[in-house]
């Protein structure tokens, strides 16, 4: 993406690749910034378990590209996310086998549909249909890559400072509004400390944001699980469906 964005800013501003560009290097740290942010370990499996990433279409189509398992950073957030989800050492080393035929298109992933089909099928449709030769790894994709993405984090930010501060409401400066979206920010982090946050009327009460839209039907609490935002939602992840509704968060 930022590759994109670098091409984009120039070709407006018409400079050369090599050329300073004061706009870009603003938008490009804000970009690392969010990057950082969002680098997460379980963020790194789901990138390496992303058959797309290995295809030689999307690789070819920047020269600085590298599949995953070549990268040292994504490769060690891996192999961590792993250590968690697979602390039996035998049903690990099972697992990185099967990563090791999946990322290097060896046993079981040979075949010329499996390879040809990594840069054009959705990653869950490749895994249904390659998977099978690598079933914990398979079933670990499936979980993984099905979660949907959502940009409720920023939103709530966003929303929170259009409540604090606002040019009908009012004008305070911006350091001032900052301040204030930082301590409302901060008192909501605090509240999910409380008990009444797991349990009771109250449990989970500012999942859907700063957003007061009804949400009949939808089970909000249900998929409430699929945040990212804290460790205890994110540890529940990747448990089975089987045991959902008999696991809480500490």
């Amino acid at each position: 993406m930022i590759e994109k964005v670098k091409v984009a800013i120039y070709r407006r501003e018409g400079k050369k690749e090599d050329e300073e560009s004061s706009f870009y290097s603003v938008v490009h740290k804000i970009l690392i910034d969010r990057w950082a942010k969002s680098n997460t370990p379980l963020h790194c499996l789901a990138h390496s378990l992303n058959p797309r990433y290995y295809s030689s279409s999307w690789l070819n189509e920047d020269p600085n590209r590298v599949p995953p398992h070549r990268d040292l950073e994504i490769s060690k957030m891996r192999n961590k996310c792993l250590k968690t989800f697979f602390p039996n050492n035998e049903e690990r080393r099972v697992v990185n086998e099967e990563f090791a035929n999946f990322s290097t298109a060896g046993e079981g992933f040979d075949e010329h549909d499996s390879i040809e089909d990594r840069g054009v099928l959705d990653p869950k449709k490749w895994w249904v249909i390659h998977g099978a030769a690598a079933s914990m790894l398979q079933n670990l994709a499936l979980k993984l890559l099905g979660q949907p993405c959502s940009s409720s984090c920023c939103e709530r930010n966003w929303s929170t400072y259009s409540f604090i501060h606002s040019m009908k409401r009012n004008k305070i400066t911006p350091q001032r509004a900052e301040d204030l979206v930082s301590v409302h920010t901060n008192l909501r982090l605090l509240s999910r400390r409380a008990p009444e946050y797991i349990k009771g009327e109250t449990k989970m009460w500012d999942v859907g944001g700063d957003s007061f839209d009804t949400f009949d039907s939808v089970g909000l609490l249900e998929i409430a699980n699929l945040s990212l935002d804290g460790p205890d939602l994110e540890s529940m992840v990747f448990i089975d469906d089987s045991n959902e509704n008999e696991t809480e968060p500490n």
